[in-house]
């Protein structure tokens, strides 16, 4: 048995390469009884263990392959490590806002987030008074009802929109070109305006039309005339964000990469300074005519530059061919293409969001409530699947969306914390649970998005991890970046 397994009586260790047959278990694995390991392939004949692995005969550890082995190895990968380095460098390490809120360009105004915020909590005092009572809406255990409500009212009325989208597109429609120009110059002041005031979100930026023909050059015209207008305005905002809608083709994001690569060398700015959004709601995006995964493509066809792919909830179902009754971020046609998406961006450091539901939460209470539990039930389920961002359509969203995301992560935090620590001291302690690297990078990726949306905070987290913000950037293989 000893020399069917390449180990001899003294726990030598060994692999064989052909020649050894008839040999003694030690012989076999070149190895002499000192407890010491060692390989055996061609290259090693007649070496003593000081020489063949370079370390005296106490307790050596030999090998067999020459240097000029290991290095031949590495020359042949060499492009295969700058293709993975450049095609997956893994995530940004920047913070990702848990949704995107739309408005139709000629709706926006300097007073759109702080409306926005204020109707969120008309509707929570008109229709949920108190921490219980909202919980009870939503079906929130006890324990979870006055830290989420607290934080969801704190939240909007400090910060009720994270990611703000100027939609030049559907939300806008066909305008005369006069009145899109100057829609388009307007909404680069109110941007620079709030920016300069410290009342923008922390990501703000316009959706607009695509790059199909029949639009092409009016959406071409709307970007430079808002990006034109915010540099007259004192510059780009760091959280400025770009949607590219409706695409079909990869070389339609060639194109937009081309045209944010020409607009930085018109205006002297840094070469890659302009990344934008992808939206996924045609079904070419996700399965081309080639039978290939056109979004993998269409990330590489980026140069870089993508940052998110969003889906498009009712034009792709509708592409599909989904009737208006079903159309739903929960449909199995849309469950489809956001694994697909999912899959495509792994690794790559393009972020993901799911859509938006087109039921609102506006009427009467018992109206309103069914909308919440609705959208509360569709935010949670897009958390569980890692679509960590989603569309908000109304202001009466916001306390659902905001108790959902607070929920989800307050209520693992202690489990999470555990297991974790657990890993960290390379035990599984009481938890039960022997984590492995991969899941150590998922809860500590688990935290960290909980600390940067404030549901959790670093003092808790520290406290029950033992571990600080900069340990848990390293375990989830984060590059630390400034939000």
């Amino acid at each position: 048995m000893s020399g069917a397994a390449g180990v001899g009586s003294s726990g030598a260790v060994g692999a064989s390469s052909a020649g050894a047959a008839g040999t003694s278990p030690s012989d076999a694995a070149g190895v002499s009884p000192a407890s010491a390991v060692g390989t055996s392939l061609p290259g090693a004949a007649g070496a003593s263990p000081s020489s063949a692995a370079g370390v005296g005969s106490a307790g050596a550890v030999r090998t067999s392959l020459p240097g000029a082995v290991r290095a031949s190895i590495a020359d042949s990968l060499a492009a295969v490590d700058a293709e993975l380095a450049r095609r997956y460098p893994g995530d940004p390490g920047t913070r990702q806002p848990v949704h995107t809120v739309y408005v139709p360009a000629d709706l926006f105004t300097a007073g759109t987030v702080r409306d926005w915020g204020d109707r969120a909590l008309a509707a929570l005092d008109e229709h949920a008074r108190d921490a219980a009572s909202f919980a009870a809406v939503l079906g929130l255990p006890d324990e979870l009802a006055e830290p989420v409500h607290t934080r969801v009212r704190a939240k909007l009325a400090r910060e009720p929109v994270e990611d703000l989208r100027i939609d030049f597109e559907d939300g806008y429609g066909l305008r005369p070109d006069a009145e899109e120009d100057a829609a388009a110059d307007r909404a680069a002041a109110l941007v620079a305006a709030a920016c300069a005031e410290g009342t923008a979100p922390p990501y703000v930026g316009i959706r607009m039309k695509c790059l199909e023909a029949a639009v092409r050059d009016r959406g071409i015209r709307t970007l430079d005339i808002f990006l034109t207008g915010l540099l007259a305005a004192g510059g780009l905002p760091d959280g400025l964000v770009l949607t590219l809608p409706k695409v079909t083709y990869a070389e339609q994001v060639t194109a937009m990469a081309r045209l944010c690569e020409e607009f930085e060398k018109a205006r002297g700015l840094a070469p890659g300074r302009l990344g934008f959004e992808i939206q996924i709601e045609t079904t070419q995006a996700v399965l081309g005519s080639d039978g290939r995964a056109t979004v993998a493509r269409m990330i590489d066809a980026a140069e870089g530059r993508a940052t998110g792919l969003h889906y498009g909830t009712f034009d792709y179902s509708a592409a599909c061919g989904v009737g208006a009754a079903h159309q739903s971020m929960e449909h199995p046609a849309a469950d489809h293409a956001k694994a697909v998406m999912q899959v495509a961006a792994a690794g790559t450091g393009v972020r993901l969001s799911d859509g938006s539901t087109n039921v609102l939460p506006v009427g009467p209470t018992e109206r309103v409530h069914d909308a919440w539990r609705l959208h509360h039930r569709l935010v949670r389920r897009s958390l569980a699947r890692a679509y960590y961002q989603g569309w908000d359509m109304h202001p009466g969203h916001l306390p659902t969306r905001y108790a959902a995301v607070y929920a989800f992560y307050r209520e693992g935090l202690e489990a999470a914390a555990e297991r974790l620590a657990a890993y960290v001291a390379r035990t599984a302690g009481g938890t039960g649970i022997a984590d492995e690297p991969a899941t150590a990078k998922a809860l500590s990726g688990h935290l960290l998005r909980g600390l940067d949306c404030e549901a959790l905070d670093g003092a808790e987290v520290e406290r029950l991890t033992g571990l600080d913000r900069a340990e848990l950037d390293a375990l989830a293989g984060r590059t630390p970046a400034a939000p």
